[in-house]
């Protein structure tokens, strides 16, 4: 299965550390890429992996109080909020399937934001 693992710093394996979800339990399972432009270029240029997991917060800016709690996606750097909606748009765009899509973020505010958009596109 070809999986893509979206976050700034973390490895899949952290997260299986955390989660306890097999998934994430071998990080060469995964194509790790750190950055909301760097998602939109692999997406855009490459066949869709099968299993896509995002984190949240991509950059130091995310990772402020006021980000954690009430989250302007207008004036804030790109997060994995974005990458996820970017994902959504392409694949409506192009016809295809949505991948099967998880959310690892520890930015609860952010991961519930996220499994919302990923709920209102599966209805």
């Amino acid at each position: 299965m070809k999986k893509l693992f979206l976050d700034d710093y973390r490895r899949p394996s952290n997260v299986f550390y955390l989660s306890i979800d097999f998934d994430y339990q071998d990080d060469n399972d995964w194509l790790i890429i750190k950055s909301y432009d760097e998602f939109v270029a692999y997406i855009t240029n490459n066949e869709l992996p099968e299993l896509i997991s995002f984190d949240h917060d991509l950059s130091q800016e995310h990772y402020l109080p006021k980000h954690q709690i009430n989250i302007n996606y207008t004036e804030i750097q790109k997060t994995g909020y974005h990458a996820l909606k970017w994902l959504i748009d392409f694949c409506k765009e192009k016809n295809i399937s949505l991948p099967i899509c998880k959310v690892h973020s520890q930015n609860n505010i952010g991961k519930i934001n996220m499994l919302n958009l990923i709920e209102e596109t599966r209805l």
